[in-house]
């Protein structure tokens, strides 16, 4: 194998000569995904596309250790999207539990009762199909479409990014956004053949989340090592501005969960003084409280009484 030639930051790998530009990338990542993949309840054949998407709302930000327990029981309480669309949204937020950014239960939710009333309680197998549920973004329908139903879609989250941007672009880090550069970038990256377009997603995300980390990247166990764009420039440190790791202790996201985790508890409607207890400084803990209502994930009564949602 020869290196790829490096392509500037802001554009997509030219086409050589004979070949499509990820041919050297495929076989061996997609070679090593199969030795080398993690066992996750999601990639298992009875998941089915419900399973899928329901892994790809609860893995958005938080850790797969964070996500198995949470997901067994959503699963074994609703097996199919008509089964959540039946139960109240409060119920969702309210199984979400400790997972953080609670509004993903509700667009989760939003989507069962599209999936039910729209599609006969089947995730629909259309990207375009998939991408119009409530709560479904470019991401999200590209991955289901692709996990699920082994479609051809460019599959961009952050490890796969970050595997690009170090690959083929050379550099360290892709951008805070994706830019339409690296959608290009990935397009014309992706096999011919459907199969293995969505293996090349699968592997691809996979390689990024156990080896091209962000972090104490371990080079060494990398299958593309030695056609690494960066690695072969030297592994230069990014030029962009630094990233900054997400605060939390103090922060109005802190006491919007423990507000939550009242609600959460308990199954009658909450008087205001039991959500006065859980925060010291009252402009910040109303501040949050009025968050989580314009968000939709708690319901205000009469009374100065508070539930999760209902409808």
């Amino acid at each position: 194998m020869t290196a790829p030639t490096k392509p500037s930051p802001d554009s997509s790998a030219p086409a050589r000569s004979g070949s499509t530009p990820g041919d050297e990338l495929h076989s061996p990542v997609i070679d090593w995904f199969d030795d080398n993949a993690r066992d996750l309840p999601w990639r298992l054949p009875e998941a089915g596309p419900w399973g899928v998407m329901v892994s790809e709302f609860m893995l958005q930000q938080t850790p797969v250790n964070r996500v198995l327990p949470v997901y067994e029981q959503w699963l074994t309480r609703w097996p199919r999207p008509a089964d959540l669309a039946k139960d109240a949204p409060g119920e969702a937020v309210r199984a979400w539990g400790r997972l953080g950014y609670p509004r993903r239960a509700l667009r989760l939710h939003g989507a069962a009762v599209a999936i039910a009333e729209r599609h006969g309680g089947d995730v629909p197998t259309d990207h375009a199909q998939l991408l119009a549920l409530p709560g479904i973004g470019e991401y999200t329908a590209a991955a289901v479409a692709s996990f699920a139903y082994g479609q051809r879609h460019p599959v961009l989250d952050t490890n796969v990014r970050r595997v690009l941007a170090r690959a083929v672009t050379g550099v360290q880090y892709p951008p805070n956004a994706t830019t339409a550069a690296e959608r290009k970038l990935a397009r014309a990256l992706l096999p011919d053949d459907e199969r293995t377009a969505s293996r090349w997603a699968a592997a691809s995300m996979e390689l990024g989340a156990l080896v091209c980390t962000a972090k104490n990247e371990s080079c060494h166990r990398c299958p593309i090592a030695a056609q690494c764009a960066w690695q072969l420039a030297g592994k230069p440190a990014h030029e962009g501005p630094p990233r900054r790791a997400q605060t939390y202790a103090g922060t109005d996201r802190q006491v919007r969960g423990k507000l939550l985790a009242v609600l959460r508890e308990a199954h009658a409607p909450v008087p205001q003084s039991a959500l006065d207890r859980v925060w010291h400084e009252p402009v910040q803990r109303a501040r949050a409280l009025d968050g989580l209502v314009s968000d939709g994930l708690v319901e205000p009564l009469p009374g100065g009484l508070y539930r999760l949602p209902l409808s």
